[in-house]
C-alpha cells in the first residue's frame, strides 16, 4: 500500500511539474508571439520628456536616446519626429538634447513617457507625404488586406513589408525616395495589423505563415501590371521576403530583395523578445518549444532563410552589430557566403528595423545602386 501511494505522489508531482512547465512556456511564448503591431518594441527603453523649447527636446539620458540619426518619438496621445543630438545646447547630466523636428500628433508635456521607433511618418502617403495613392485590397488566404499603393512609372514595383512593432507607417520613410525614381510602391499590411485579418491562433509567426500575405500582394501586383517586383522587407519582413522568394509560385518574378535588419532564425529572435519582457532564463527553452507546438515553427526551416546555397536573387542586406533581436551575425555570414549575389550594408548604433533612420543618406545611395538596374 505504501509502495502504491508513493508511486501515485511521484505521478501526481511529475505531471504537476509538466504542466507547471507547459503553462510556463506558454507565458513566455506570449511575451514574443503576442507583440502587437505598431507598440513599442521591449528593447526600447521608456524616456521621459524633460522640456521642449525653441525646436529641440530634453529627453533622459540613455544609450537610446544618444543615437544618431532620426526616429518618431510616439507616447500615449502623440508622436513627434527627433533628429541628431545637440551636445552644444547645455543640459543637465542626466539628459539628453535632441532636435525636434516637429510634432505630427497630439502635444509634449514635461513627465510624458515616451520611446523611439523607426517610423517617422503616421497616416497615409497623402496625409503624410503629400503623394497620391490609392487604397486597395489585396485577396489573401484570409481575407483582404489593406495596402496603399503609390503609382509609378516603371514596370517594376517595390513591394514593401513592415516588422516587428511597426505598421505599414514604417516604409514611407523610402517613399519619397522611390517615388522619385518613379517605381510603383505597393505597401502591404498583412495578418495580425489593424484591418487586417487574424492569424488563425492569433499568434504571431515570425514571418513564417504571414509569407503567404506577401505572396497575395505579389500576385496582386502582376495582375495590375507589374513584370517584376522587389521586395523591401524590415525584420520579419525580411524573413517573409526570404520565403516568397524560396517557395511563391510567382518567385520568378522576384528580380530582388532588400532585408533590413532580416529575421534569419527564429528561435533566437523568439528568446531575445522574451527575454527583453524580462522572461526568466530557465524559462526561455521553455518558450522555444512551446511557439513550436503552438505555430508549427521549426528550426530547421527557418533556419534555411540564411542558407546561402538557396539565394536566388541579388540582396542588398542593411544590418547592424547593435540589433538586439535578429543577429548581425547571421546576415555578415550569409553576405560572405555568397559575394556574387548579396550585398551587406553595414550600419552601427542602430537599433532592430531601424537601418534608414540611424544613416538615412547611406542607406538610399546603397538602395539606388542597388536599384539602377531596374531603372
Amino acid at each position: 500500500m505504501r509502495t502504491a501511494r508513493a508511486t501515485a505522489a511521484a505521478v501526481t508531482a511529475v505531471i504537476g511539474a509538466t504542466a507547471a512547465a507547459v503553462a510556463a512556456g506558454r507565458f513566455a511564448s506570449d511575451a514574443a508571439l503576442k507583440a502587437p503591431a505598431g507598440r513599442p518594441l521591449p528593447t526600447e527603453p521608456r524616456l521621459t520628456v524633460h522640456s521642449t523649447t525653441g525646436g529641440t527636446i530634453t529627453l533622459t539620458r540613455d544609450l537610446a536616446s544618444l543615437r544618431r540619426g532620426t526616429y518618431g518619438l510616439s507616447g500615449d496621445g502623440f508622436h513627434a519626429v527627433v533628429g541628431s543630438v545637440l551636445d552644444s545646447v547645455p543640459h543637465a547630466a542626466d539628459t539628453v538634447v535632441r532636435r525636434l523636428e516637429r510634432v505630427t500628433h497630439g502635444s509634449l508635456e514635461p513627465g510624458a513617457k515616451a520611446w523611439l521607433t523607426p517610423q517617422v511618418y503616421i497616416g497615409d502617403p497623402k496625409a503624410a507625404l503629400g503623394l497620391d495613392h490609392a487604397d486597395v485590397d489585396i485577396p489573401g488566404e484570409l481575407g483582404a488586406l489593406p495596402a496603399w499603393f503609390v503609382p509609378g512609372a516603371r514596370p517594376t514595383w517595390v513591394i514593401t513589408v513592415h516588422g516587428l512593432g511597426t505598421t505599414r507607417e514604417q516604409p514611407m520613410v523610402l517613399m519619397e525616395f522611390l517615388h522619385r525614381h518613379r517605381f510603383p510602391v505597393l505597401d502591404l499590411a498583412y495578418r495580425g495589423d489593424l484591418g487586417a485579418p487574424r492569424s488563425p491562433d492569433g499568434l504571431g509567426h515570425l514571418g513564417e505563415t504571414e509569407w503567404r500575405d506577401l505572396d497575395a500582394a505579389i500576385r496582386y501586383a502582376v495582375r495590375y501590371g507589374a513584370q517584376r517586383v522587389v521586395v523591401h522587407g524590415w525584420s520579419t519582413g525580411g524573413a517573409m521576403a526570404l520565403h516568397a522568394a524560396a517557395h511563391s509560385a510567382l518567385r520568378d518574378r522576384i528580380a530582388g530583395l532588400v532585408l533590413d535588419s532580416p529575421v534569419l532564425a527564429w528561435d533566437v529572435t523568439l528568446r531575445a523578445l522574451a527575454d527583453a519582457r524580462r522572461v526568466p532564463g530557465p524559462l526561455l527553452p521553455l518558450a522555444v518549444r512551446a511557439a513550436q507546438g503552438r505555430t508549427g515553427l521549426h528550426g530547421d526551416r527557418s533556419h534555411g532563410l540564411a542558407d546561402a546555397a538557396a539565394l536566388r536573387v541579388p540582396t542588398l542586406v542593411a544590418h547592424g552589430p547593435d540589433d538586439e533581436l535578429a543577429p548581425w551575425r547571421l546576415s555578415r555570414e550569409l553576405a560572405d557566403r555568397r559575394p556574387d549575389l548579396v550585398t551587406l550594408l553595414t550600419v552601427t548604433d542602430a537599433p532592430h528595423g531601424a537601418m534608414w533612420n540611424a544613416d538615412p543618406d547611406t542607406y538610399e545611395e546603397a538602395l539606388r545602386r542597388f536599384l539602377t538596374p531596374h531603372m
